[in-house]
C-alpha cells in the first residue's frame, strides 16, 4: 500500500467529490472510494495505467495535464488531488490556479529538490542528483520543474493560496522529529492541503 494514503485520507471528508490528476493506476481513488465513500474520477495520460484504473473500478479520463482544464466548471469538486506530478507539468503555477478554481480545496505532493542528498550531489559531485525521491537521470527524468518546499510556499503566498496543513516526510512516508525540525533539508516529500483565499 502507498505510504501517502494515510495522510491524504485524513484530509478527505466522507462522501466528497474528488478529482485525482495524474491518478496513475487508480490506487488512491480506489482506496478513497472504499474508506471515505468518495465519488469522482481520475485523469491520466498513460494508457497502461488507465487500464489499471478500470480494473479497480475507478472512472478515468485520458488527459494530458499540460492541456487546459477550462471545460470543468468552477468548484465542481470538493478536493482536487495531485500526487507527485506537479513538478512534471509545463506551467505548474497556472495549473495550481486551475486546480483551486475547479476544486474547493486541493492536496498536492511533490519531492523536495532542497533535500540534503540533492545538495550533496550538486555541491560535491557536480552532477544532477539521483536519489530515492528523484530516481531519474538528467536525460530521462519526467521532472521538469524541480522545486523546494520554500519555493512552493512562496508561490502559494504570491497566488493567494492558503496552506491549511503541511506534512513533510522521508521517502518511506515517515514523519520523524528530525524532518519536522529541518523540513527543507531533511524532508524528501511534502504533502500540502490547500485552499484559495477570497
Amino acid at each position: 500500500m502507498r505510504g501517502d494514503l494515510q495522510f491524504i485520507t485524513q484530509w478527505i471528508q466522507q462522501g466528497e467529490r474528488v478529482l485525482d490528476l495524474g491518478c496513475g493506476d487508480g490506487e488512491l481513488l480506489a482506496h478513497l472510494q472504499r474508506e471515505k465513500k468518495v465519488t469522482g474520477y481520475g485523469m491520466e495520460i498513460d494508457t497502461q495505467k488507465i487500464l489499471g484504473c478500470v480494473s479497480k473500478g475507478v472512472e478515468v479520463i485520458h488527459q494530458n495535464l499540460n492541456e487546459s482544464l477550462d471545460y470543468i466548471d468552477d468548484k465542481s469538486f470538493d478536493t482536487v488531488i495531485m500526487t507527485q506530478s506537479l513538478q512534471q507539468t509545463q506551467k505548474p503555477d497556472q495549473l495550481l490556479n486551475e486546480i483551486l478554481r475547479i476544486g474547493k480545496r486541493a492536496i498536492i505532493t511533490f519531492p523536495n529538490f532542497g533535500h540534503w542528498t540533492t545538495r550533496f550531489y550538486l555541491g560535491f559531485r557536480g552532477r544532477m542528483p539521483v536519489t530515492s525521491a528523484l530516481p531519474f537521470r538528467w536525460y530521462d527524468t519526467p521532472n521538469i520543474r524541480l522545486i523546494t518546499f520554500k519555493d512552493f510556499e512562496v508561490q502559494c503566498q504570491q497566488q493567494g493560496i492558503q496552506i491549511l496543513q503541511r506534512t513533510v516526510v522521508d521517502n518511506d512516508h515517515v514523519e520523524s522529529w528530525a524532518v519536522r525540525l529541518m523540513p527543507n533539508i531533511l524532508g524528501e516529500i511534502a504533502l500540502y492541503h490547500l485552499e484559495k483565499q477570497d
